[in-house]
């Protein structure tokens, strides 16, 4: 009842920031000091009832009831009918997220934009965008969720245009406008689908008859497809990606809003639809190797960036190809703490990106990210040795974390790759150090390492622990797993070897006209573009 309560009390703060979006662009500049604090203040009040419904919700699971939490909301859309509002753990979870991210930026923005004739209009915008994707977050109904995922983009494309004068980012917008209707198209069919499967547009009826249903039809099937093609658009990924890299030229906190919040919608369309899409399996396998591409693609073009906020954009993209690749795992609540935890570094890094120069010089062996050319290069022998104590204290480190807070990988889906991920993560970072040669920086980064496995392990179990009863527990066929298994393996052993032979000391010479290609992202983005920027411009 206390939930509801608040939940009630969350809805207008959520239309009043969509309102923000009905203000005539002249009134809106005119009164730009009042709007954007106007805002500002909404997005305040709705941080804190985010807060205290996330609260309110790990209290239920702490003790001992029902996780997922329907809640029927005042949304008309006929005379006596309304639309409900799904809260459990998942969606808790990602608005607070979502209104935090959105509290930061427009506290930001309000510097930032400080003087710019055109405030007003940027806070219109910002408003209408944080509104849309509470209310796709909080969505319990197919409708809603799909008018919510339409006015995202269409928030998003006007902030994208809010300066007239920078040609690219004009572009850059019609460009990822055009490719996002592709998947706009995908989620409509795919919507239409599991409505005429189950009669149903509530997604807590759906997932209570999925419960109850043993294998999944020839249509549902399909609409699980349709919902990945959706969701890797949405999230950017290869060949999809084009449009990321390009929006550069946007102000900063509107990078910032579309890196860490807008881009993983794609990933929360197949983390709130997993007891669907779960029932496909072969879906799931696909979706496990198209992330695994991304991610290991967007890491080597990200390596030989020079400019700050481009090699962000690819890091965005390799993160969402690891988060698509952890949902065709099956692996829902790491790929929902992936999904929280890249959110709030991805925001810190472009509100914080004018600084990065500054901070490089501080971090010393420690700056990130790196180059394939940068970095110690060692002889043969000496490499080796280093990368086997790097590896074993890594492991040390890995074990020891598990065990302390009881997580047994055999348990959990996936649960070997990703640890077998992370592990090769520290070690490479560890292994890096070592070359240093800076002894007290090697103590303190054996330190951090043990610090690093031990937050990412509890961080997993409190989500994991909250997102128990809203995803479900995917099964796969041992083909299907040898199918994930040799994409995934072969895609980070690549990176692995590329890593180990860049570092060599004759790896910039060897690898010099490969790292131009890679530089140019292999040149598939000028090739694509040219085919979506006459799309968009016709």
């Amino acid at each position: 009842m206390a939930l509801t309560i608040v939940m009630i009390a969350a809805l207008p703060a959520v239309m009043l920031l969509a309102l923000a979006a009905a203000v005539p662009r002249r009134v809106a500049d005119a009164a730009a000091p009042q709007l954007r604090r106007w805002v500002t203040a909404i997005a305040t009040l709705q941080l804190g009832i985010a807060v205290t419904l996330t609260i309110g919700v790990a209290l239920r699971t702490v003790l001992g009831e029902a996780a997922p939490t329907a809640v029927q909301a005042a949304f008309p859309v006929a005379v006596g009918s309304s639309l409900p509002i799904h809260l459990d753990g998942v969606s808790s979870l990602m608005w607070l997220m979502v209104s935090f991210i959105g509290w930061v930026i427009c506290r930001y923005s309000i510097r930032y934009l400080d003087g710019d004739p055109s405030q007003g209009n940027y806070f219109r915008w910002t408003g209408l965008t944080l509104a849309a994707v509470s209310l796709m977050v909080l969505s319990g109904h197919l409708l809603l969720f799909y008018v919510a995922w339409l006015m995202t983009s269409f928030g998003l494309h006007h902030l994208l245009l809010h300066d007239p004068t920078r040609r690219a980012a004009q572009r850059a917008a019609w460009t990822k406008f055009t490719i996002i209707r592709i998947g706009d198209v995908s989620l409509a069919i795919a919507f239409l689908m599991i409505y005429g499967e189950f009669g149903t547009a509530r997604l807590g009826e759906i997932f209570a008859e999925i419960e109850e249903t043993a294998a999944a039809g020839v249509r549902l099937q399909v609409a699980s497809l349709l919902l990945v093609v959706a969701a890797s658009i949405k999230s950017a990924q290869f060949p999809f990606h084009i449009w990321l890299p390009q929006t550069l030229d946007t102000p900063t906190p509107v990078s910032a809003l579309m890196h860490a919040g807008i881009v993983n919608a794609g990933g929360y369309l197949i983390i709130r639809t997993s007891p669907i899409v779960s029932t496909a399996p072969w879906t799931l396998a696909v979706l496990a190797i198209f992330g695994t591409v991304t991610a290991a693609y967007a890491a080597i073009v990200m390596m030989t960036q020079t400019s700050v906020k481009k090699s962000l954009a690819y890091s965005t993209i390799a993160q969402m190809g690891f988060m698509m690749m952890q949902c065709g795992l099956g692996a829902f609540s790491a790929a929902l703490l992936h999904v929280l935890a890249h959110s709030m570094y991805k925001a810190h890094a472009f509100l914080a990106s004018g600084n990065v120069i500054t901070e490089r010089s501080r971090a010393g062996a420690l700056a990130m990210p790196k180059t394939i050319a940068d970095g110690p290069k060692l002889e043969a022998p000496k490499r080796r040795v280093t990368w086997i104590a790097a590896a074993a204290l890594s492991l040390s480190a890995l074990t020891g974390a598990s065990l302390i807070l009881g997580l047994d990988p055999s348990t959990k889906p996936g649960g070997f790759v990703l640890g077998a991920v992370v592990f090769l993560a520290i070690t490479q970072w560890l292994e890096k150090v070592f070359s240093s040669g800076d002894r007290p920086l090697v103590v303190r980064s054996i330190t951090t390492a043990g610090v690093l496995y031990l937050l990412y392990a509890a961080s997993y179990r409190v989500v994991d622990g909250l997102a128990a009863g809203s995803v479900p527990v995917a099964s796969f066929s041992t083909l299907q797993w040898s199918v994930i298994g040799l994409a995934v393996g072969c895609g980070f052993a690549g990176l692995l070897a590329m890593d180990q032979a860049t570092s060599r000391r004759d790896g910039p010479v060897r690898f010099g006209r490969w790292f131009v290609h890679a530089s140019n992202g292999f040149y598939v983005e000028s090739t694509l573009r040219r085919v979506f920027g006459s799309l968009a411009s016709s």
